[in-house]
């Protein structure tokens, strides 16, 4: 059987959120729409916003909230990411 499945952008943006949520020191999401998806030449790019601990280290919450979102999507999706961008837009 011949034929092309594909994701729709609001899904990916799910499972991002989802797996963002889960990294320790993510204090929730932030923003109406906190995972955004583009692609560009075949290659998807994710940028997620999201709410840090007070006590957390931003790089280091930062690289797992790329690692976690990356392995996730690619697992789920066998996407080839462009790159996964991180933007803090609350510490609380």
């Amino acid at each position: 059987m011949e034929g092309h499945a594909s994701i729709s952008a609001d899904i990916l943006s799910r499972y991002a959120a989802d797996a963002a949520r889960d990294v320790d020191g993510i204090r929730g999401l932030a923003g109406r729409r906190p995972a955004r998806i583009s692609e560009s030449g075949g290659r998807v790019t994710v940028e997620i916003h999201v709410g840090v601990e007070w006590d957390a280290s931003i790089p280091a919450v930062g690289r797992q909230v790329q690692d976690c979102v990356r392995s996730y999507l690619e697992r789920m999706t066998e996407l080839d990411l462009a790159a996964v961008n991180v933007v803090v837009d609350e510490i609380g």
